[in-house]
C-alpha cells in the first residue's frame, strides 16, 4: 500500500496520532515545539501550545485530554484549560516520548534520555486519582504502547532494543510476563504502533518509510510505504475507524520538502475505539 499525503510538512517531530469522535477527529503532536495539532478531514491543521514538551495524548472521559509533557502530565479541561501536574522526575534531560491508555481507564507513558542514554528512561503510570507509579526501568527509547481488543495483552516497543514486546496485562498486576513478539533487524527502528480489531499489530519503523502489520501471530502481512524515511506512529481512525493516519518527522532527517507532513492510507480493517483516561 502507498500512503496519500494528508497535509504539508507541519510538524518538525510529529508524532502520536489519536483519532477521538469526542475531540472532532484527529489529532497529534509536534512535540519538540510543544504543540498539539487538530488535523480536519481537508487537511486543515489547527496548532495549540501545551508546554515545552507534548509528547502523547489521550481523551479524558468527562472531556478534554491527558497530555504527557516533558517530565511528566498535564490535564486538559473540556474549555481547553490546561493544568500541569507536579514533575515525575527533576533531570532536565530526560523527557516523556509515548503512550496510551489501559482498558482500566489509566494513562501510561514511557520516557527517554535526550542524548538517548541507554537505560536511562522508565515506563510511568498515571492513575485516575493523579497518583503515578513506574511500571519499570531500564528502558532506552519507550515508544509504542498499544492494547490488543480484548485488553488481555498489550504490544510494547523500546526503539533501541529493535524489538516489538508483548505482556500480559490484568488490572492488579499490571504489565506482565515481558516477552518478544517480533524481532528486527540491526536497523529496524519500531516507534508508535497501534492495533486493530482483529489483533493486528501496525508499527511506524524509523528511518524506512515503512508501516508494517503483524497478525496476532507475528506474521507480518502488510506494508505501507511513505516517500520520506523518518515515519514515527499511525492510527486506525476515520468514521469507519478503516483509514491508517501516519506521522512523520523532519528532526534530523532530509530536506526533501514533505518530512513532517501527515499521510494516510484505506488500511483495509477496523481499528479499535480510543481508550479513554478516567481521570
Amino acid at each position: 500500500m502507498r500512503a496519500e499525503q494528508l497535509t504539508g510538512p507541519v510538524c518538525h517531530h510529529g508524532e502520536g496520532p489519536v483519532w477521538s469522535p469526542a475531540w472532532g477527529g484527529l489529532r497529534c503532536v509536534d512535540m519538540l515545539a510543544g504543540d498539539v495539532l487538530a488535523v480536519g478531514d481537508d487537511g486543515a491543521v489547527t496548532r495549540r501550545h501545551v508546554g515545552a514538551v507534548a509528547a502523547a495524548l489521550r481523551p479524558r472521559r468527562g472531556g478534554g485530554a491527558v497530555i504527557a509533557v516533558e517530565r511528566g502530565f498535564a490535564l486538559e479541561a473540556p474549555d481547553g484549560a490546561v493544568t500541569p501536574l507536579p514533575p515525575v522526575w527533576s533531570d532536565p534531560g530526560v523527557r516523556m516520548n509515548d503512550g496510551g491508555c489501559d482498558p482500566d481507564g489509566r494513562f501510561w507513558c514511557g520516557s527517554m534520555a535526550y542524548e538517548q542514554t541507554p537505560g536511562a528512561a522508565a515506563l510511568y503510570r498515571l492513575d485516575p486519582d493523579g497518583s503515578v507509579h513506574e511500571a519499570f526501568g531500564g528502558v532506552t527509547v519507550s515508544n509504542g504502547l498499544a492494547w490488543n481488543p480484548d485488553g488481555s495483552l498489550a504490544y510494547y516497543a523500546d526503539t533501541a532494543t529493535h524489538r516489538i514486546d508483548v505482556l500480559d496485562y490484568d488490572r492488579d498486576a499490571g504489565l506482565t510476563g515481558r516477552r518478544p513478539f517480533v524481532t528486527f533487524a540491526g536497523d529496524g527502528n519500531p516507534d508508535g504502533l497501534t492495533v486493530d480489531a482483529e489483533g493486528g499489530v501496525w508499527v511506524a519503523l524509523y528511518g524506512s518509510g515503512e508501516v508494517h502489520r503483524y497478525d496476532a501471530g507475528g506474521r507480518r502481512d502488510a506494508v505501507v510505504e511513505l516517500p520520506t524515511p523518518q515515519v514515527t506512529a499511525c492510527t486506525l481512525g476515520g468514521p469507519g475507524l478503516d483509514r491508517l493516519f501516519v506521522t512523520t518527522s523532519a528532526e534530523g532527517g532530509p530536506d526533501d520538502g514533505i518530512a513532517g507532513s501527515l499521510f494516510t492510507v484505506d488500511a483495509g480493517v477496523r481499528g479499535l475505539p480510543v481508550r479513554e483516561f478516567a481521570g
